[in-house]
């Protein structure tokens, strides 16, 4: 452990990182202060606000209680702490930002951290599952409701693990020769470690999906198609291209902001990280957003929950009887049939067999 005296930046103020990194930090507000803070927070609250309607969905629809959908309400659940931990960033940055400590500074950023920990981690959870799944010829993994759960403890406390690291010691208040650039109080090493484990993270993801789908591909030009019905077999590529979609958009919005920290984790002094990190955190708080509307639209059954779900609350507002939205699956519509058409072919044989003995 450090003594005080051998701490560097222990007693120092916030200002003083940044004014280390040469990172401007003004106490009067400018035009670009009021309209990220304009615009920011009807952003939040639209986040929070969709991400809310995704998870709601996912409960109240029986529809949707198989593993995949418990992992995407997760997936909603961290898009929602996400818009929470923005919410926090808009409030406590521009002049705000002078009047944090370095504790409430650290936190600030571990929120950031721990919502896209938690989303990454549950991405590659969502591709393990679609993996065992597809392998397997199944519309839906034989995972346990207990098995989901603890797949879904172990992702925030991994979450909760890496947004602490910072604040735990791994950072540059003792150091401040190794303060980064885009964010001051974190040391360079941990910037490089944090980037790069996510870059590799999303290339296995990648690789995991590119397999899959090749897989598919393959079958469904061979055995596939007299394993599953035309019907289920549709709905099975539609739920890999919905989940290849969320991925998709998770890699392109992180992407550039990983990279950014990763120059300046390299304290690449040309780059310029400074001039793209707010588009960066831009693009990144974006991804919180697409989510729901890929439900939305790639779903029509998700759709449809959302509409019922509005209907109840206009109509407990309104306080007027309003006829509750129809609900149709497109998930286990093809299971349905299949019933159906069991049960039809059964009553058919039993009615010929009675006319017989007759």
């Amino acid at each position: 452990m450090l003594d005080k005296a051998s701490c560097e930046g222990r007693e120092k103020n916030v200002s003083f990182f940044y004014e280390l990194s040469n990172k401007s930090l003004s106490a009067n507000w400018k035009s670009r202060d009021f309209v990220v803070v304009g615009l920011g927070v009807p952003v939040c609250i639209f986040i929070l606000f969709a991400n809310l309607m995704v998870m709601v969905a996912i409960i109240v629809n029986k529809r949707f209680h198989f593993p995949i959908y418990y992992l995407l309400g997760n997936m909603a659940a961290a898009d929602l702490f996400a818009g929470i931990s923005y919410l926090n960033l808009i409030f406590h940055t521009g002049p705000w930002t002078i009047w944090l400590t370095q504790k409430e500074w650290l936190v600030r950023g571990a929120l950031i951290e721990m919502s896209l920990t938690a989303s990454v981690v549950n991405l590659l959870a969502v591709a393990w599952e679609r993996h065992q799944s597809i392998f397997t010829m199944q519309l839906h993994s034989t995972m346990s409701n207990r098995r989901v759960l603890m797949f879904i403890v172990g992702i925030w406390v991994i979450a909760i693990i890496m947004g602490l690291v910072p604040t735990m010691g791994w950072n540059c208040v003792c150091k401040v020769s190794s303060c980064s650039t885009v964010a001051p109080l974190y040391s360079r090493s941990f910037l490089m470690f944090w980037a790069i484990l996510n870059l590799i993270t999303f290339s296995i993801m990648v690789a995991i999906y590119t397999r899959i789908f090749i897989y598919v591909h393959r079958k469904s030009q061979s055995m596939l198609p007299y394993t599953l019905n035309v019907r289920q077999n549709d709905t099975l590529v539609g739920l890999m291209k919905t989940v290849s979609m969320i991925l998709g958009a998770f890699v392109i919005c992180w992407t550039p902001g990983l990279v950014i920290l990763l120059l300046d984790g390299l304290k690449c002094t040309d780059c310029q990280v400074l001039k793209y990190e707010k588009y960066c955190l831009v693009l990144a708080e974006c991804n919180s957003l697409v989510n729901p509307i890929i439900y939305s639209c790639r779903d029509e059954d998700m759709r449809n929950t959302f509409k019922r779900i509005l209907c109840f609350l206009c109509r407990r507002g309104g306080e007027q009887e309003v006829e509750p939205c129809p609900i149709y699956s497109d998930t286990l519509n093809s299971d349905r049939l299949l019933t159906e058409k069991h049960s039809d072919s059964g009553n058919h044989n039993h009615n010929h067999t009675e006319r017989s003995s007759s």
